[in-house]
């Protein structure tokens, strides 16, 4: 932990106590972890996101490759009020698949204090049905948010031409 640090996090008499202490105590020699969020947008100027055509139109702006070449999965951070936090791009995969870690998901979601979150990610190969892998990791997805208190609006397929919603065909 550097000094500097040391002084936002503890008044300057426990500072002094802590230092002094830190080289005598092993249990004292622990590693800060910072969480941090950086939003570039005012709350004033976020774009909301009502419903599955508002969040194709952002995912598509967003989305860093041709959706054709390879399988990629996103996440849309959204407020209480469906504004946009943020996004991320959880994973780029191959042409059949991509793998989703649903801890880094959520810690990306609890970073930009989320609380509800839209997924999309691409089927290269056009198919707008989704898979059983596709089922199961939304399910899982879910299921993780529940216990955050982080609700799941929708998993999006994005398609060359088109997408298919998740929530709108009972899915969510």
């Amino acid at each position: 932990m550097k000094p500097q640090q040391r002084k936002l996090l503890f008044p300057p008499d426990d500072r002094v106590c802590l230092e002094e202490r830190i080289n005598d105590d092993p249990m004292l020699r622990v590693s800060e972890i910072e969480i941090s969020y950086h939003p570039a947008v005012r709350p004033s100027e976020r774009i909301s996101v009502t419903g599955s055509q508002e969040a194709e139109q952002v995912f598509r702006r967003i989305w860093c490759r041709p959706i054709e070449l390879r399988e990629c999965f996103y996440a849309l951070f959204l407020s209480r009020a469906n504004k946009v936090l943020g996004y991320y791009l959880i994973s780029i995969g191959g042409i059949t698949g991509t793998v989703i870690d649903v801890r880094t998901v959520y810690q990306a979601a609890l970073k930009a204090n989320a609380c509800s979150v839209i997924f999309a990610h691409c089927h290269p190969s056009g198919n707008s049905t989704p898979s059983d892998a596709d089922i199961q990791i939304t399910r899982k997805l879910i299921d993780a948010g529940k216990f955050l208190d982080i609700s799941v609006l929708d998993h999006l397929i994005l398609l060359p031409e088109g997408y298919f919603s998740m929530a709108d065909n009972g899915m969510i």
